[in-house]
């Protein structure tokens, strides 16, 4: 992206059939990008099935125990939470199709997004029953009451909203995936998540790509947007039950936290776009771009006291576990 300063644009001028119009061609562009790029892989190849036996109930098995999990208790956690976030695809379904269309490239893109999340859900549930890693009884549960609550993005109220969006969000999901990956303490699991990573590392430069389009066509309103998402961003999981408890586990565990957040999610899309860098922006856009910039000090900070935290935190239970010892 060109860092000069940008041909300012009414803000009133681009409402969001106007946008979707305009991008139409960068959405074809990215969209063969990424077929060329995706590389096609199967869920049956990295689930265990020979581990596999019947539960209890209609067919008589032997009932769920934990002692039968291989997986670390801090993967069981995020596993669940990454599977039942994977779960709400048809929620997801929804608000990109009405957003985009389901026509042309953008329809095209939505169907083959939606085909490659549906993958991952399905992956993900079998290595866990094939193994017996989670209680399929409270997993099952828990689907059905994450599901009947759907999804609704906080702030995915406009386009470029819904674009910016999913840019941060499919780099965090990627982060969440692989880092549950290494921390599972089982091979098959950390390769099962890699793959899974990888799609999600291509849906996000994806939206990247397409939000970079955005900020050339309309910096102003394309600022606005991502200073909003930023600001008030929060993973698509968050309504799922027993979320917050779960969240605060993960994020002491190092699978996802602030510190990660800031680092490895915000700051490579914002980097990449050279958002700080910007200039010629008009009133909106400079003043989403101030705001934006404070927030990331402010976080930075936030960030800090966390893996001050974190780290105290670590070391009290490791003296603990050495006294027991």
């Amino acid at each position: 992206m060109t860092i000069a300063p940008v041909q300012r644009t009414a803000t009133t001028a681009w409402t969001d059939a106007r946008l979707i119009l305009a991008l139409e061609e960068v959405v074809e562009t990215e969209l063969n990008r990424h077929l060329k790029a995706a590389k096609e892989w199967m869920p049956h190849e990295f689930v265990p099935w020979s581990q596999g036996r019947d539960f209890d109930g209609v067919l008589g098995g032997e009932a769920w125990s934990l002692d039968q999990s291989k997986v670390t208790p801090l993967a069981r956690i995020s596993l669940v939470v990454n599977l039942l976030t994977e779960d709400n695809l048809p929620s997801y379904h929804h608000e990109i199709a009405s957003m985009f269309g389901r026509e042309g490239a953008w329809g095209t893109w939505v169907h083959r997004w939606t085909a490659e999340e549906g993958r991952h859900g399905i992956a993900i549930r079998d290595y866990l029953l094939a193994t017996r890693a989670v209680d399929p009884v409270e997993l099952e549960r828990a689907r059905m009451a994450h599901m009947s609550e759907g999804f609704e993005s906080d702030n995915a109220h406009s386009m470029l909203q819904s674009v910016a969006y999913v840019a941060f969000q499919e780099l965090a999901t990627r982060i969440a995936h692989r880092n549950t990956g290494h921390h599972s303490g089982d091979p098959l699991c950390d390769q099962l998540l890699a793959k899974i990573a990888n799609d999600e590392n291509l849906h996000m430069v994806f939206y990247r790509n397409l939000l970079r389009a955005a900020l050339e066509l309309a910096p102003d309103q394309t600022m606005r947007a991502i200073a909003d998402v930023v600001i008030n961003f929060r993973m698509p999981g968050h309504g799922m039950p027993g979320f917050e408890r779960s969240a605060v586990q993960i994020a002491i565990g190092g699978i996802y936290n602030l510190r990660i957040h800031h680092d490895d999610v915000l700051q490579p899309v914002l980097r990449h776009l050279k958002v700080m860098e910007i200039t010629g922006l008009g009133p909106v856009g400079q003043q989403a771009q101030d705001e934006l910039g404070a927030f990331l000090d402010g976080l930075n900070t936030q960030a800090t006291r966390f893996d001050e935290r974190q780290a105290a935190l670590l070391a009290r239970r490791a003296a603990a576990a050495a006294a027991k010892a």
